[in-house]
């Protein structure tokens, strides 16, 4: 089991940076590929990114390529999700999200979730 929490969500203006971590509580963490979703009200939950259980293999959604960056640091059970460059329609609850497979973006494919952290870019 892999409990998990999301944290650095804000309100910030377009074209500025934000980082979210997502904490993570069990030592399966570190054998657990991890991924970002976010969610829109009335939309369905996108994949944003993907990170394989080393860190060494990463898989982005084509909105975000060039402009976020997925990381993780195991020996603090933390994965990370750097966002540059924001725009108003990153605005979105953000999700953390774990399982065994790989790089995969599925959301149902994921076991475990986090509760989700806001994000609001202003124009």
């Amino acid at each position: 089991q892999v409990q998990l929490v999301e944290s650095g969500g804000g309100l910030v203006q377009a074209g500025d940076s934000l980082r979210l971590s997502c904490a993570a509580s069990g030592r399966a963490f570190r054998t657990t590929a991890m991924g970002w979703f976010r969610q829109s009200p009335g939309k369905e939950r996108d994949f944003v990114a993907a990170i394989n259980w080393d860190g060494f293999n990463t898989y982005y959604a084509d909105f975000v390529k060039g402009r976020f960056t997925i990381s993780r640091d195991n020996a603090k059970n933390t994965l990370y999700l750097q966002m540059n460059s924001l725009k108003p329609e990153d605005t979105a609850v953000y999700y953390c999200a774990g399982q065994s497979e790989g790089l995969i973006r599925a959301p149902a494919d994921y076991n475990y979730w986090g509760q989700g952290t806001q994000i609001t870019v202003t124009s």
